[in-house]
């Protein structure tokens, strides 16, 4: 069991990373590749104290060397459900299990909206995660929403145990298996009455008994349903605590403004306080023995 989990590999969840570690506790980090973060793209980053001229590659790759350095341990993946038990937060990142006496949220923004119909069906034909449920949808038709970089190889997994796939996206694959057919389109809608019965996509019906939406990250309310929001995002105190307990969060994914400067600080609290919040839980359970 790791003392805390920071779920976000950006600015906000490695300066976390590095303030935890600082104070001597376990950290597990699992994120995408960080070359994905918004931030990579920057071509010129102005408006950090005391760093001006700077590139967002240079940035990022300085701050994945520095928590690297400090002891962080990675995990490459999505986060697609956290589960509070008793003091202990249990993670699930694809099919995989990790535990955490406390987590620190750093998933940035969601820029995108959820689908049609897909909270409706939400664990009724609708699934984040390709290698926990494939197995569900053996020898029946299935829609892949690609939208992460590892999607076709998500898609290509379900092809291989059999389930019927098909592949939409707005963009054509690059990996997908060639028995896959490819549908492109941008708007989709999941339709069903008790369960899923299709997707549409851009109009097009695809007939279907569980839709896979694999995007780059699971939204935070996703992740912890019973988290508090506040204007969409994740509302939290000044020691970015947020309203259940064990669970902080800082950066893009507490609200504007949407600023380097804000993530590393938010990002510093947030550790230091998961930190103390380990810490506490030491001491009560010493003092009940």
């Amino acid at each position: 069991m790791y003392d805390i989990a920071v779920i976000g590999g950006g600015p906000a969840g490695l300066s976390a990373a590095v303030n935890a570690r600082a104070r001597n506790k376990s950290v597990l980090v699992v994120t995408n590749d960080y070359r994905e973060s918004p931030l990579y793209k920057a071509e010129w980053v102005d408006n950090y104290l005391g760093m001006p001229g700077r590139t967002g590659p240079e940035l990022l790759e300085a701050y994945h060397s520095h928590a690297e350095a400090m002891g962080t341990v990675f995990r490459a993946g999505r986060a697609l459900n956290i589960m509070p038990m008793e003091g202990t937060n249990y993670i699930g990142i694809g099919s995989d299990m990790e535990e955490a006496r406390a987590v620190i949220l750093a998933t940035g923004v969601s820029r995108g909206r959820k689908y049609p119909g897909e909270a409706e069906f939400l664990g009724r034909g609708v699934s984040y995660c390709a290698t926990c449920d494939g197995m569900l949808y053996r020898n029946r038709p299935v829609a892949v929403v690609g939208l992460a970089p590892d999607a076709p190889e998500e898609a290509n997994f379900l092809h291989g145990l059999g389930c019927r796939v098909t592949y939409v996206s707005p963009r054509a694959p690059a990996g997908l298996d060639p028995a896959i057919p490819y549908v492109k389109a941008a708007r989709m809608e999941i339709t069903g009455s008790s369960a899923v019965s299709a997707l549409q996509a851009d109009g097009r019906e695809i007939p279907c008994d569980g839709v896979f939406l694999l995007r780059h990250a699971v939204a935070p309310t996703d992740l912890l349903p019973g988290l508090t929001l506040e204007g969409g995002y994740v509302a939290v105190d000044r020691d970015m605590r947020t309203s259940l307990p064990g669970i902080f969060a800082c950066g893009d994914c507490t609200g504007e403004p949407l600023q380097l400067s804000k993530a590393a600080g938010e990002g510093l609290i947030a550790g230091q306080k998961a930190a103390e919040y380990v810490d506490a839980l030491h001491t009560d359970k010493t003092n009940s023995n």
